[in-house]
């Protein structure tokens, strides 16, 4: 009787491994794009942060402009026009009440806006006092603006073009046009000052000319920076003619600004710089909105271009898992082909040499083909005759 050998044990595929690696293949993609996913989400989330600040400048615009015309009228003595102030102030409260908490503008715009509404509309009887009221409220509105972009992330831009634009726009602009208020207001209270205060007189308006035109120069030499790093096309063309307008006013307050040999104090004429400051200011009202398009559209883009390069990501990801996949699928699919192959090339080789498959060496007598009466011939040994007594009969030992 032949007995089967025992089968040894397989061992896995060879091909568990490459699926092995294929499927580990998506653990650097993944991580891959959620580096890059969280780095576009920081720079987005930023270009829209300032995109608030842009809006809040926006709004600060008007209240500049009118603040320095009301401090213009109150210091010569003439009833400040609150209509507008009024309207620019309520324009950026609402502003503020939508954006404030996201830019954390609400406390200074708050102490600011209590200082606006507290200014008298009668001029004040001492044209001094009222120079001094309003210097201590341009001081908070400047503040203001710095408190804007450092909070908006404008200070932190980190491209060429809308960083001098942002800082154009938000700082030398209003301290330029601040600045050139004084100017022009302290060149009226000089005339009317007495002899011996000349000299501290000079002095004042001396370092006022100094930052109106240190201003004014930045602005310049911002706007020129962004036009000349900048890739748009439309930059150049909407900003440099509303400069060369407001750089030639700037050139013409300079000129009517410096002490006069003519005039009987020494001074300025305080007509002329009252007209070369309106001149300066109207130069810049046409120039603020140009500059904060311009950087509006520059933030705008650059949000669709993180959008885009998010979508081209996920994209890219999607198609590397999807490839992953099949070829995972590919290499199982071969993978039982090959086993189902190799079952039936067992099958055959147990065919061709007559080896009982393994589970069929303990089926039952009938399934292995044994016949009933052929269990004689598989009695154990000293069975006899006798129905398997087990004793020796007498002629046992002659057999």
């Amino acid at each position: 009787m032949t007995v089967p050998a025992q089968r040894v044990r397989r061992r896995p595929s060879g091909r568990v491994l490459p699926l092995l690696l294929v499927v580990a293949m998506l653990a650097p993609v993944a991580f891959l794009f959620a580096q890059h996913h969280r780095l576009t989400r920081d720079d987005r989330d930023l270009a829209v942060r300032e995109r608030l600040g842009v809006e809040y400048l926006r709004a600060l615009g008007p209240v500049t402009e009118a603040l320095v015309d009301a401090q213009s009228a109150a210091v010569a003595g003439r009833p400040a026009g609150r209509e507008a102030l009024d309207l620019a102030v309520r324009d950026a409260t609402r502003v503020d009440v939508r954006i404030g908490d996201e830019l954390r503008s609400h406390e200074r715009w708050a102490g600011l806006r209590a200082k606006l509404e507290a200014l008298p509309e009668r001029p004040l009887t001492d044209p001094e006092a009222a120079f001094v009221a309003y210097g201590e409220v341009t001081d908070l509105l400047l503040a203001l603006h710095r408190k804007v972009r450092e909070s908006s992330g404008l200070v932190r831009d980190p491209r060429q073009d809308s960083f001098f634009l942002q800082d154009s726009i938000g700082l030398d602009l209003p301290t330029a046009m601040v600045a050139a208020g004084r100017l022009a207001d302290l060149s009226a209270l000089g005339a009317v000052r007495p002899a011996a205060e000349r000299p501290r007189t000079q002095g004042e308006l001396a370092e006022l000319r100094v930052a109106a035109l240190a201003s004014a120069t930045d602005l310049v030499a911002d706007l020129r920076e962004a036009v000349d790093s900048s890739e748009s096309t439309d930059l150049g063309a909407n900003v440099l003619t509303p400069l060369d307008t407001y750089q030639r006013a700037v050139e013409a307050l300079a000129a009517f600004s410096g002490p006069s040999a003519g005039s009987k104090t020494g001074l300025a004429e305080p007509g002329q710089v009252a007209a070369a400051r309106l001149n300066a200011q109207s130069a810049a009202r046409q120039l603020q909105p140009v500059i904060l398009d311009q950087l509006d559209a520059l933030l705008t883009e650059r949000i669709d271009s993180y959008d885009r390069d998010r979508r081209l990501a996920a994209g890219a990801a999607a198609t590397a898992v999807l490839l992953v996949l099949v070829l995972a699928g590919v290499l199982i699919a071969a993978y039982r082909r090959a086993r189902r192959h190799a079952a039936e090339a067992r099958r055959a080789a147990d065919a061709d040499t007559g080896t009982v498959p393994e589970p069929q060496r303990w089926a039952p007598a009938a399934e292995r083909g044994i016949r009933p009466e052929d269990h004689r011939l598989l009695q154990p040994a000293g069975s006899g005759r006798d129905g398997g007594s087990g004793r020796w009969g007498p002629f046992d030992a002659a057999r």
